[in-house]
Formats: structure tokens, sequence, C-alpha cells
């Protein structure tokens, strides 16, 4: 039976978008907005704005656990600007996490980063310049690689390299490559991806056949990933993450276990007990409700709990250490569990529910079968 413990309105966890891009890249579906440098300032100003008045609803703590400032390309923003951001947001107690593109990284850049703690996720992608020209990317090889040395010289120390697979004319050596120069680098945290393309963007229509070819080969593309981080020393310790000891992503790990979290920003979403919340999409609709002191326009999505509770479990087996049985039993589907058991897919330990490593290699699967039909 599943119960309602009740909405707890002050959440620990705090995304903050920031949507403004050089470019936008064929393959991504974020909200995000090119040019626009005279509106920089005033987005800074709405963000701050929507974040004092959700505070004073008393939504999201002073001291949240962590805070992750995504996009877009939060460092697009002039330095002397993401610092008044930076500054005006809630001191997380436990990790502050910075998007970057490296192009964008300059020594008075990393020492802003540096003197505020902050846990720096840098957008490589691929370390091959015709893979970087396919993902649309304007950074070079050379530029990633500076990009790490200016941020390691001005005494960033958590450093996460994001590394997309699966690009149209990617084979297993290019792959291979990427994979030798990223362990050379040695960032603390490794994100890694296959290529997502949706429907309709423009890169689904310019590489629909090359995609196809890709989707063939990204099992294996996926084992090599796996393989190779392990052997470097990264824990595979969630689906598309590898981490150093003591260097897991704690706010995503936030999402993964299904706490609640607040969105704010142009497209930011929040999850608030039951309620979904994704905010409007319009630069202008954000601003000139910042105008008006109010909060932006948003859409509110009615959850339930057993909405919730399935969630956590496709959301929680995408972790090394899986998920309390007890808390998501509500959900489960008995005769799926001792099916995926029976076929080394799934194990019980202390309680929890865990993928094995081939589950794992197919967690979306599992998952399907795990997870009760409602009528």
């Amino acid at each position: 039976m599943l119960r309602d413990n009740g909405f707890v309105p002050s959440v620990r966890h705090l995304y903050v978008h920031v949507p403004f891009c050089a470019h936008r890249c064929g393959y991504c579906d974020f909200v995000t907005v090119t040019g626009r440098h005279a509106q920089h300032a005033p987005y800074v100003e709405a963000l701050l704005g929507e974040l004092a008045l959700r505070r004073a609803a008393g939504v999201v703590d002073d001291g949240p656990e962590t805070v992750f400032v995504g996009g877009g390309t939060p460092t697009l923003l002039e330095p002397s600007l993401l610092a008044r951001l930076l500054d005006g947001l809630p001191a997380a107690t436990d990790e502050l996490t910075v998007e970057c593109n490296p192009e964008t990284v300059t020594p008075a850049l990393a020492e802003l980063l540096a003197v505020r703690g902050a846990r720096v996720s840098l957008g490589a992608q691929s370390f091959a310049p015709e893979l970087l020209a396919t993902l649309e990317r304007r950074a070079r090889p050379e530029t990633v690689r500076a990009a790490v040395a200016t941020l390691r010289a001005a005494g960033v120390a958590n450093l996460s390299l994001d590394l997309i697979y699966g690009v149209p004319g990617e084979t297993a050596a290019m792959l291979e490559r990427d994979l030798d120069t990223l362990v050379e680098l040695a960032p603390e945290h490794v994100s890694a991806y296959e290529l997502e393309a949706k429907p309709g963007t423009r890169f689904s229509v310019h590489h629909g056949a090359a995609l196809r070819t890709q989707a063939e080969l990204l099992e294996d593309h996926y084992e090599r990933v796996v393989a190779r981080l392990e052997a470097a020393g990264y824990r595979w310790y969630e689906t598309a993450s590898f981490a150093r000891d003591g260097h897991e992503g704690r706010h995503n790990r936030g999402y993964w276990t299904g706490r609640d979290y607040l969105g704010i920003g142009v497209g930011a979403v929040s999850t608030l007990g039951l309620v979904r919340r994704t905010n409007g999409p319009r630069l202008a609709g954000y601003l000139e409700a910042h105008a008006r002191d109010e909060l932006p326009p948003a859409r509110d999505e009615a959850l339930t709990l057993t909405v919730r509770v399935q969630e956590r479990v496709m959301l929680g087996l995408r972790l090394a250490d899986g998920v309390e049985e007890a808390a998501v039993e509500a959900v489960l589907d008995e005769e799926g569990l001792v099916r995926m058991g029976a076929i080394g897919l799934l194990e019980r330990h202390d309680g929890r529910l865990v993928l094995t490593r081939r589950g794992r290699l197919v967690a979306n699967d599992v998952v399907a079968r795990l997870i009760r039909d409602e009528d």
C-alpha cells in the first residue's frame, strides 16, 4: 500500500538554468538561445528574483546540499556577471557544480570557479576533430586540453569531463583514442553518454542513416567505455557515470534517489512532492514576469504516488548500489523479479534490488519487466 508522507516544501537540491549559447548544436533539444548578449545581465537578475520569490515561499533552504548551474553555457556569461550569479545563490553545503564549454575557459574564469570551490563539468564530448565537427562543437581537441590545463592551474580540484559516443562516422578505434585521451587528462569524474538525437532535431534529419548504423554499434561502444574506464581506476557507479573515490556527482544522485529538487530559470523543471513544475521556455516571458515581480509562467503536472515510486525504480536502478526494495515494492511485478533474477540480470542484497553487471548493460529492458502494469 502506498502512503502519502506529506509534502516537505524545503528542497535540498537546486538547479539553475542559463540558456545562452554561442551556437545551437544540431542534436540539442534543451531550452537554449543564441546571442542575446544584451539580455545576459537582465536574465541573471531575473534568476535571482525568481530565487528570492521561491525562498520567500519556503521552497528552498538557505543551505541546500547541492547547487548545479547548467545550460546552455553558463560560462558564456562575462566573469563578473557569472560571479554575481554564483554569489547570489545560496551556498551549497556539499557541492556546487558549474557547466563549462572548453572555448569559454580563461584564466579569469578558472580562478573565479576555483575560489568558490566549484566542481566543473566540462563538455569535451570528443577529442577527434572530425567528430567534433559532426557534433557542431566549436572547441577543437587542443582547446579541451588547454581548458583542462587552465582549470588545474587555477586550482580546480574536482573536474568532470563529458564524452559522447555513437557519433556518426565513429569507429571503435576512434572511441579508443578518445578514451585514451580522457584517461590521460585524469578528471575526477566522467559522464559518458550515447548520442541521442531526438526525432525532428536538425541532427536527426541530416544524419539519420548514419545514426541508424551507429545504433547497431552502441552496445559494443558502451562495453568498451565501461571496460576502459574501470581499468583506469574509475568506479562505474551509475549508468553513464564514472568516478574516482569520493568524487561521485552528488547533485545528480539526488535525482536518481528520488529526492525533490527545485529548478529556476527559463525552461527549468522542479519536482516538489506530487507536482512536477516546468517553467515556460520563452526568455521574453521569463524576463517580463521578473519585471512584474512575479514568478515565471509555468506548467504544473500532477503526479501520483505510484508514478513517483515507479520513477524511483527506474532511476534508482541506474545506480550500482540499486534501490531499497521495501521503498518500491508496491509497484513491482513479482513474476518479473523472479524472471530477471533467474536469468542473471538482477540480484537481491541486504534488502536492495541491484542489477548485475550484465543487467546494467540492458537496464532499460530489465526495468520495463520489473514494474507492474497498472489497470
